[in-house]
């Protein structure tokens, strides 16, 4: 997705994982416009952020977090580093039960909304079918939340 909002003319862009091997093939990917991003390396629950964010968008990372306390930080970061919009993108309730071997948390869009809702009114959410480098089909549910005003 840095690829995409590079190319776009997007600036200010932070990207956050946990690997930095990860981290690693992005920059090289990117090469030069590695420059231009922001690269943390830090498990989402530790993450203290220095700066806030307009959007977040969130791939992939919420569906990990199965522990209510873990689920409670990143809804509190959230809500104080997000000025405007966060877009999260979990595991639905049809998607799988594992991820890499590991447990994951499967939502609804009720249920992530009840999830997220301190500070966030939901705009819209969907389904939508990712196929794996596998080949196999997951079932991704995909929410866009608005900041509410103070």
């Amino acid at each position: 997705m840095v690829d995409h909002l590079l190319q776009a003319g997007y600036i200010n862009l932070t990207v956050l994982d946990i690997s930095a091997a990860a981290l690693e093939k992005a920059k090289l990917r990117l090469g030069e416009q590695a420059s231009a991003v922001k690269w943390i390396v830090s498990d989402i629950t530790e993450f203290q952020p220095e700066e806030s964010y307009d959007l977040w968008h969130d791939r992939a990372t919420f569906h990990f977090l199965i522990e209510e306390s873990q689920i409670e930080t990143y809804a509190n970061l959230v809500a104080k580093a997000v000025t405007q919009y966060l877009v999260i993108g979990t595991f639905s309730e049809n998607g799988p039960e594992k991820c890499s071997g590991l447990p994951i948390k499967q939502y609804s869009a009720a249920s992530l909304q009840q999830q997220i809702s301190t500070g966030f009114t939901k705009m819209q959410c969907i389904i939508e079918d990712h196929i794996t480098p596998f080949k196999t089909t997951q079932k991704f549910l995909f929410c866009s939340f608005k900041k509410k005003l103070p």
